[in-house]
């Protein structure tokens, strides 16, 4: 099934899940890796069941796993061309320069 017709129910589990997947690639228990990530056990517990989280608490347990640079996949830098980026400060593009027409 396609992502964008999950429920959001259904994308915390998978998000959760994934969450257990690193832990247990790296053999860690839930208290070890809440150690890690200065959280608690609970909260590593109910992050990977799916319930619903902060972002922080993703962020610490993605930063704990190792898996940080998983983010740059999910969140992406957006791409602003100078045109547009011009154009939201309310400046114009400059002109090109013509060339003389031949006499």
């Amino acid at each position: 099934m396609a992502i964008a017709s999950k429920t959001d129910d259904e994308i915390l589990k998978e998000l959760g899940g994934c969450l257990r997947g690193y832990r247990l690639q790296l053999n860690l228990t839930q208290e070890e890796i809440a150690t890690r990530a200065g959280i608690s056990r609970t909260t590593v517990r109910d992050a990977e069941l799916g319930k619903d989280s902060q972002l922080s608490t993703l962020v610490k347990l993605l930063r704990a796993l190792g898996r940080l640079g998983d983010l740059d996949a999910f969140a992406p830098a957006p791409t602003v061309s100078p045109i547009q980026l011009m154009k939201r400060q309310g400046k114009k593009p400059r002109q090109r320069a013509r060339k003389p027409a031949d006499g």
